[in-house]
């Protein structure tokens, strides 16, 4: 499971990359007018990396793989390969409402089935080493998140300056993350 989950999230960026448009000219300037669809792509790869990097830690508890594991885990590759999707079009239509608000949702639903298969896996597993490695600080990133993706969905129609609010939100987010989790290092490390 972990290796079909590598590739297919390589995939994802792989995909992300190769929508990125070649600039028209072999000057600085014409890079610069990318910015907008470069910057998307930038936060997007942030995000798929913190996501493979936590579900790399979260493979390392489980001991068994069942078939709700395995559905809980389709379901997070789902909304992960839509990632190249909402990059292109956020960053092609310079950050409109409509984009952002979709690429918060599907932002705000990674999130959703990410706590899906986390507690799939620690069901599956008959022991809450999940649930115990998931300290005050974690519950409250993971809460923050959540709401700061439903604000990164509503921002955007606020105008364009809502839309900006909203990409600046899921920056925060991202940001947020970027360090993993340790105490689920060490207990990923314990179980080892």
């Amino acid at each position: 499971m972990e290796a079909f989950s590598d590739g297919v999230i390589a995939i994802v960026i792989t995909i992300m990359v190769l929508q990125l448009p070649r600039p028209v000219g072999h000057e600085w300037t014409f890079i610069a007018k990318l910015w907008p669809t470069l910057l998307s792509y930038i936060i997007s790869f942030v995000y798929v990396g913190i996501y493979w990097n936590n579900h790399h830690h979260l493979m390392h508890t489980a001991k068994r793989i069942s078939g709700k594991v395995l559905w809980a885990n389709l379901q997070l590759l789902f909304w992960l390969s839509l990632f190249p999707y909402v990059t292109d079009w956020a960053g092609t239509s310079h950050f409109s409402s409509v984009p952002m608000t979709c690429y918060g949702f599907v932002a705000f639903m990674c999130a959703v089935s990410y706590s899906i298969l986390v507690r799939t896996i620690a069901h599956n597993e008959g022991n809450d080493i999940l649930v115990e490695a998931a300290d005050h600080s974690f519950l409250i990133k993971q809460v923050l998140s959540l709401v700061m993706y439903v604000l990164s969905m509503a921002l955007p129609f606020f105008g364009q300056l809502g839309a900006y609010a909203s990409g600046v939100t899921l920056l925060a987010v991202a940001l947020m993350w970027l360090v993993p989790e340790r105490r689920m290092e060490r207990a990923v490390q314990q179980r080892l």
